[in-house]
């Protein structure tokens, strides 16, 4: 047996190993706190309503992962890849069906983050411990969400307070050294005023990040750890039935070593921070409106052996949004401004941009038809207009059985290092846009979901480094950013949960295509197949459990000269409760010792363990 093989083989034996018959479903949507979905329509739908394709990762999910990073625990998720330049702390992308880092939106209680520097959030600095919830909808929303929303959008939801005071507690210890500790407290103090707060610290002694092969200017064989540090907080406060205002605040800090040759202790410190105010209210029986402010700043300080730098970007957004019932259907209208502002030691990158959108969008449900509509516009201060779209259309062929259909436009914006970088960004960089055609099938029965999507994504103005610049050659002697690409993104993903008796099962498999068609080559970093496999066995108090990841082959280049070896990883975890709500965790990574890179001569952890205890959690 190859060893391409031997994780799925045990998973398969360990499966067989029960006396269940099962069925291939996609775990997420088991469970009624996955009923509702609200990132796909910027609204409460039901799960069984929602046109567009979509996974949602539980509270419960994410305790018994044992994830060391939000990154790891999406990778665990059909239709995601991911890189990283050594263990948990370190720079990590996040490629949403092949879409790049800085084609995905993530949204923080829909508050975006990111970076408008490089493009895309800084996962590094994303405390999974404050983390409740996470929806994953896939496909283009820049009609809903606006710029950068090509590949997909990820929400991340945040503990919050319901029902009687109720206190957290967490703490773990686990290979490399790792520590982890989490205290805090939800509920609500009155019948009108509910409230969360949850600290948390964590941190590894970690693993060389680089490996040999990167050079005496990368490869330094210290450990390479990291300590963050979070907070979160949130206060609601129901006004009177129907209206109700409320406050939210989100810290983290991540101190993270790296490798940049042997001169220094490398570090990179980077911290997120938002901050928001929102009121909402029901003023009619067929009108209801909210209104949110927020302030997030994602900044990074570089200590290296190359020099310091600090990264620093703070953005300012107001949003109003209507929500009008026409008996079953909603139209929802919008206007949204956003500040970005840019600080960095580079001089000539520093800058503003101003965004204004308005959008609108139809919801349509009757008897067996479902079907969506949504346009917005977005106008720059630094890029210009752009308008983007989208339709859907579902039909029931019974309660359980669904098609799909849809079509949309979305756009990426310009980065400030495209633009205005010293020795590489263009001035004169448009947006990239794309568009996206996909047809999907849905099944959902009980405990049993099963799903297919074939989807294509087209991208045009693809933003990428060229020696073709519009410029002079001598202020850009090593190229430029510009607009010369195309690429097309298409694939089937496949993937399904069920539960029977004691039983759960998922499996979820991506065959895709996503290649550079000015060159002919696949984009850097993807693979054509990946896939995901596991069982889960109930029994008492108890739950034990197996999970394995595969990932075929990838590029490291844009050439595709330099090859990253395929691979699967083992996992498996055990849970226990000991006492009312008191549940003791352990978990085994990469159980084979799978040696793998998701970057070219960066290191992976090897086999590792991690045991912890939770209490309160639900």
């Amino acid at each position: 047996m190859t060893s391409a093989f031997k994780p799925l083989a045990l998973s398969l034996a360990l499966a067989a190993a029960f006396p269940s018959s099962v069925v291939f479903a996609q775990t997420a949507a088991v469970g009624a706190t996955s009923s509702v979905v609200i990132t796909a329509g910027r609204q409460a739908q039901a799960a069984k309503d929602v046109l567009a394709d979509n996974v949602v990762i539980t509270s419960e999910d994410i305790v018994k992962s044992g994830a060391a990073s939000i990154v790891d625990l999406l990778q665990q998720q059909r239709g995601i890849e991911i890189t990283r330049n050594g263990g948990p702390g370190t720079t990590s992308s996040v490629f949403i069906r092949g879409g790049n880092n800085a084609q995905n939106v993530v949204l923080i209680d829909g508050v975006r983050i990111g970076s408008s520097t490089t493009g895309g959030a800084t996962w590094s600095s994303i405390p999974l411990s404050q983390i409740d919830r996470i929806e994953v909808v896939y496909g283009p929303l820049s009609s809903l969400y606006g710029a950068d929303a090509m590949g997909g959008v990820i929400q991340i939801f945040t503990k919050k307070g319901t029902g009687a005071i109720t206190p957290t507690l967490s703490a773990g210890l686990g290979s490399y050294g790792t520590r982890k500790l989490q205290a805090g407290f939800t509920g609500s103090v009155a019948s009108n005023l509910s409230l969360s707060m949850n600290a948390a610290h964590e941190e590894s002694e970690g693993f060389s990040a680089s490996k040999p092969g990167a050079g005496a200017f990368t490869y330094n064989p210290d450990k390479d750890g990291y300590k963050m540090d979070s907070f979160n907080g949130r206060l609601v406060w129901e006004i009177s039935k129907g209206y109700e205002l409320g406050a939210s605040v989100l810290h983290s800090r991540n101190n993270a070593q790296f490798d940049a040759g042997t001169a220094q202790d490398d570090r990179n410190i980077s911290t997120l921070e938002t901050i928001a105010v929102f009121g909402r209210g029901k003023f009619t029986d067929y009108w209801s409106a909210s209104l949110q402010y927020a302030k997030t700043a994602d900044k990074g300080y570089t200590d290296a052996s190359y020099g310091k730098s600090q990264i620093d970007t703070r953005q300012d957004s107001l949003s109003f949004q209507n929500d009008i019932r026409i008996g079953k259907d909603v139209l929802q209208l919008i206007a949204e401004t956003r500040d970005e502002n840019v600080e960095t030691t580079t001089l000539a990158v520093n800058g503003k941009r101003t965004t204004n959108s308005f959008a609108a969008s139809y919801v349509f449900k009757q008897d067996a038809h479902l079907a969506s509509a949504s346009i917005r516009n977005d106008r720059s201060s630094q890029y210009g207009s752009n308008t983007t779209g989208s339709v859907g259309y579902g039909y029931r062929f019974t309660d359980a059985l669904r098609v799909n259909a849809s079509y949309g436009t979305s756009f990426r914006a310009p980065t400030f290092n495209e633009l205005y970088y010293p020795g590489y960004g263009v001035a004169s960089n448009k947006p990239e846009k794309a568009k996206n055609a996909e047809i999907g099938m849905y099944f959902e029965q009980g405990d049993t979901q099963l799903s297919a999507v074939y989807y294509q994504n087209k991208a045009t103005d693809l933003l990428v480094s060229t020696s073709v610049c519009p410029i002079e050659q001598a202020t850009h002697q090593f190229g430029c950013a510009y607009n010369v690409n195309k690429a097309t993104l298409s694939g089937l993903t496949v993937g399904g949960t069920t539960r029977f008796a004691d039983l759960t099962l998922r499996a979820s498999i991506d065959i895709q295509d996503p290649k550079d068609d000015t060159t002919g080559k696949r984009l850097a970093r993807r693979s054509k197949q990946h896939g995901t496999l596991a069982a889960e066995y109930a029994f008492a108090n108890a739950r034990i459990g197996v999970e394995t990841i595969y990932s075929g082959d990838r590029f490291d280049d844009a050439n595709n000269t330099r090859v990253l070896g395929s691979y699967n990883l083992l996992n498996l975890y055990a849970t226990y409760e000991v006492a009312k709500n008191t549940t003791v965790l352990a978990r085994w990574n990469n159980a084979l010792n799978k040696d793998y890179e998701l970057a070219r001569n960066y290191a992976t952890a090897g086999s590792n363990v991690f045991v912890g205890v939770n209490y309160g959690f639900k």
